[in-house]
């Protein structure tokens, strides 16, 4: 394909690969990507950007990728869509014959007379010509339909291809009561931070009850969950829980040791559980004003292992069981134990090899001789992390039942992470649904000048669709497996993300676009055939067609009391919030009501090196502003008095709930520090040790809470505007 210069073909390349190289910042400037973010946003992808000859020659071989196979790698649709097929110009056959075999095992075969279909576009490539033709799925599969994930072979002119057919719904599922008009709400908590007198200082599924307890105190529908995916334990840096290790797994921190069945048939962990040094132990644990990851892991792992080796040995664990779902979990289950194991093995024998990268090069590709070879060798532990992951899947499972059964009926609302960490077992075993080169961030804006790296690789979309989107399946349904929604962080991802090419500050990067229609279309069909619901955080900078995108597929807005604002920053009133919305007043990177009232936040930042001098005072003079317009939202809505409101009271988080509660969005999360009235938020963008960071425990226990003046106030309002 020839180009009259270098430019018209770069910019044909941006256009291939979806790279929006210009972009409106937050502050209404228009951004322009320099050539070097070009160029190495391109390479990262595969292009050569070198001359316009051999990026002419890329262009060619990303144009015969899409045209030159007749069926697409993937086709993920709707019942009412149609299907691409791209023929050469020079054909010499008349039908194209399909096989379809669909997931549940059944067989289709039809035929499709090209010449009886709408020809839709032509391309010329390395002088030879194809002709574009659409299909409609009513032709495509022969009048059948069949939600799912199926197989199609297609034979045309002795050729012969195939792909992925992923048959979607339109819409995500919703609870029925939702569908039909009703409103909720639910308890938002951060289940490491649960206080109990019985746990082991860092909150487990049995403590779940008790948050049940107390959701069920306040008529919620649902209790909303950080991430509980597989991080590390080890403070500053592999503690946060949107910075997983694995999408896959779970932190096995959450395990109620002595929940177990083999923990009381084990003479030897009975014994030491009752020993002054780990009853002190405990109480230490148990005592501490934040969760001591290292020490918590430490001594779950020491029992877990004893029991582990015990109950194999005497048949107190189910061992046919364990290997039963250790089968049915399958090569990913298998990368992550093997990765744990490799881990745990090479920072034994090298301290100072904390990831990856840094261990010996035979064990750094999942598939070498050396990793097969340490697989056997080291079967027995790979089998016991295996082993953790079964139970933390039952007592999930258990979890979300007596959830329900406490009268909280949507149950768990789980968390799916954007970001993973790039040195883990994510990208250690699935390193090609990744792009090398670049990192995702955010581009400049008013709460980072400079922008924000968040430091692991983008996506391979390509290799993604090739693939049927396994991998993002397998994301979607362990992050929500055993509840009932799903909260999609950073929704955007599933649009474009923000890239930063290797070597380069995050002010320097452009946005990639993905396959927004495909992930969306696959969202929705695990929604429906799963029955969870689903919010996509779409804080930021959104554009309305995206919004529109997602209500469409009936996937809820999450909107926040601090963001939503009018004119000359005035709060949204109530009715100008959307039905198909989850409202709160914060998140965990936000500050509490009695934060944002204190201006804790602000102090934090200032405390941590976030904010200079001048930022300070700037933070600090907008904040009084802020106040004051909240105060005259509060009043016009009638949920606050007039009068001097200028000091933190339970009067005011109560006026702020009851502002939400009355808006006409299905579902109203509370988050536990509001309830409590603490003034410190759970994370502080920008800092790992300068704030201790996914560590604060609350101050009293839920059971404590379920009985408190607080949770009968606020379910009172709820009661009052027909939320409970």
């Amino acid at each position: 394909m020839a180009f009259p210069d270098y430019d018209a073909a770069l910019h044909r390349a941006l256009e291939i690969c979806g790279v929006q190289a210009d972009y409106w910042d937050i502050f209404g400037k228009q951004r322009r990507a320099t050539h070097q973010t070009k160029a190495a946003i391109l390479s990262a992808l595969g292009i050569d950007c070198s001359n316009q000859e051999s990026l002419e020659r890329s262009i060619d071989c990303q144009i015969l990728d899409i045209v030159g196979r007749v069926l697409p790698p993937c086709s993920v649709i709707g019942q009412s869509g149609h299907i691409d097929v791209h023929i050469p110009a020079d054909h010499r056959c008349a039908v194209l014959r399909l096989r379809i075999d669909w997931e549940d095992g059944r067989v289709s075969n039809t035929q499709v007379a090209l010449q009886s279909l709408k020809v839709t576009g032509e391309t010329e490539v390395q002088s030879r010509r194809f002709v574009r033709f659409s299909v409609p799925v009513s032709t495509f599969c022969g009048g059948e339909w069949h939600l799912g994930y199926h197989r199609v072979s297609a034979a045309f002119c002795d050729e012969l291809y195939s792909m992925w057919l992923i048959a979607t719904p339109e819409r995500a599922w919703l609870p029925p009561a939702l569908e039909h008009g009703a409103r909720s709400a639910g308890l938002g908590v951060q289940l490491y931070g649960i206080r109990s007198p019985r746990n082991w200082g860092c909150g487990d599924f049995t403590d779940l009850r008790g948050v049940a307890s107390w959701a069920a105190a306040l008529r919620a529908s649902f209790i909303a969950l950080n991430p509980l995916h597989a991080i590390h334990n080890r403070s500053p840096y592999n503690t946060s829980p949107y910075l997983p290790f694995s999408l896959l797994y779970r932190n096995f921190i959450y395990l109620d040791v002595e929940r177990l069945p083999e923990f009381q048939q084990c003479p030897w962990a009975v014994r030491q559980l009752g020993s002054e040094a780990v009853q002190q132990e405990l109480a230490e644990l148990r005592a501490s004003d934040f969760v001591p990851y290292e020490r918590v892991a430490a001594l779950k792992l020491r029992f877990l292992r004893r029991i582990f080796v015990h109950g194999k040995r005497t048949g107190a664990i189910d061992m046919p069981a364990l290997r039963a779902w250790i089968e049915r979990e399958g090569e990913g289950l298998q990368r992550f134990a093997t990765y744990c194991a490799l881990d745990e093995y090479i920072h034994r024998r090298h301290p100072e090899a904390w990831i990856y990268p840094d261990w010996p090069k035979q064990y750094q590709d999942p598939n070498s001789p050396a990793v097969a070879e340490f697989r056997k060798r080291h079967a027995r532990n790979i089998e016991f992390f295996c082993y953790l992951q079964w139970r933390i899947d039952q007592q999930a499972a258990q979890a979300q039942v007596e959830v329900r059964q406490t009268g909280v009926p949507i149950g768990l609302y789980h968390d799916l992470p954007l970001a993973t960490d790039r040195y883990g077992c994510e990208l250690w075993g699935h390193g090609e649904f990744y792009v090398n080169g670049c990192r995702v961030g955010s581009p400049p804006d008013d709460f980072s000048p400079t922008g924000q790296d968040w430091g692991f690789p983008p996506p391979d979309r390509q290799q993604h669709c090739a693939s049927g989107y396994r991998h993002y399946v397998d994301t979607i349904r362990a992050a929500v497996r055993h509840g009932g929604a799903l909260r999609i962080d950073h929704v955007m991802r599933l649009f474009r993300l923000y890239w930063i090419p290797d070597g380069v500050d995050a002010s320097c990067g452009a946005y990639v676009g993905d396959n927004w229609e495909d992930l969306i279309r696959i969202l929705a069909l695990e929604s429906v055939r799963n029955e969870f619901l689903v919010v996509g955080e779409d804080l930021g900078t959104v554009e309305p067609w995206v919004r529109e995108a997602l209500a469409r597929f009936r996937i809820l807005s999450y909107r926040l009391l601090y963001f939503e604002r009018g004119d000359w920053g005035r709060f949204n009133r109530p009715d100008e919030y959307p039905r198909q919305a989850l409202v709160s007043t914060t998140t965990h990177d936000l500050a509490t009501i009695a934060g944002f009232w204190a201006g804790a936040d602000i102090e934090a930042r200032k405390s941590a090196g976030v904010l200079d001098e001048q930022g300070y005072q700037s933070s600090i003079k907008a904040r009084d502003d802020d106040k004051r317009k909240l105060l005259e939202a509060l009043r016009a809505a009638h949920v606050l008095p007039e009068g001097d409101h200028w000091h933190w009271s339970s009067e005011l988080r109560d006026a702020c709930i009851a502002y939400l509660a009355q808006s006409p969005a299905m579902l109203l999360a509370i988050n536990h520090e509001d309830l409590t009235g603490k003034p410190y938020q759970q994370n502080l963008p920008g800092t790992t040790a300068q704030y201790p960071n996914w560590g604060r425990k609350m101050h009293a226990t839920p059971e404590d809470m379920a009985s408190s003046e607080a949770t009968k106030t606020v379910r009172t309002l709820l009661e009052r505007f027909g939320r409970a």
